[in-house]
């Protein structure tokens, strides 16, 4: 026979949270971070194509599936091509990429892994060519919030579901 406390113990142990769903003031608050985000993106003069882009890039060092899948499908219903989208992870080897999105996608990168302070200088002096004040800052922001989403979406491991056709 087993042990009711003990099997109750060893599914808990097992089951993971979905973040979102345990603390929802927590995940609001950082929606509420997201959309003030994204107007300070706008603002700034990003398209919604780089934001995509930089949300795509970080969610792809970060390995994160579900934010993979969100941001695919909203870049490519801002107008992103999926073939620039199939190269994104070798963005460096391509020329695809106009110099601003280049700029852009390094900072990213230096965001995710800020360890790296050789990278993230250089990325920096790059970017501060072909990037204002404004949209400087607003590429950042857009790479930490996402960063954010990816640590939630992965310690949750919210599921990729298939979607019905329409």
């Amino acid at each position: 026979m087993i042990d009711t406390a003990q099997g109750t113990e060893a599914h808990r142990t097992r089951r993971r949270i979905y973040l979102d769903k345990q603390s929802p003031a927590a995940y609001q608050a950082l929606v509420k971070t997201a959309d003030a985000v994204r107007a300070t993106a706008s603002e700034a003069g990003l398209d919604r194509i780089l934001v995509e882009l930089v949300n795509l890039r970080v969610s792809q060092l970060n390995g994160c599936a579900s934010c993979l899948d969100v941001h695919t499908r909203a870049a490519l219903r801002a107008g992103e091509t999926a073939r620039r989208l199939g190269v994104l992870a070798a963005w460096r080897d391509t020329e695809l990429f106009t110099a601003r999105e280049r700029a852009a996608l390094a900072l990213a990168e230096a965001t995710t892994h800020p360890a790296d302070a050789l990278a993230q200088d250089r990325a920096y002096t790059e970017a501060r060519q072909v990037l204002d004040d404004d949209e400087l800052s607003a590429v950042i922001w857009v790479a930490i919030t996402i960063n954010a989403f990816n640590r939630v979406s992965i310690l949750s491991k919210h599921p990729v579901r298939e979607t019905p056709a329409r």
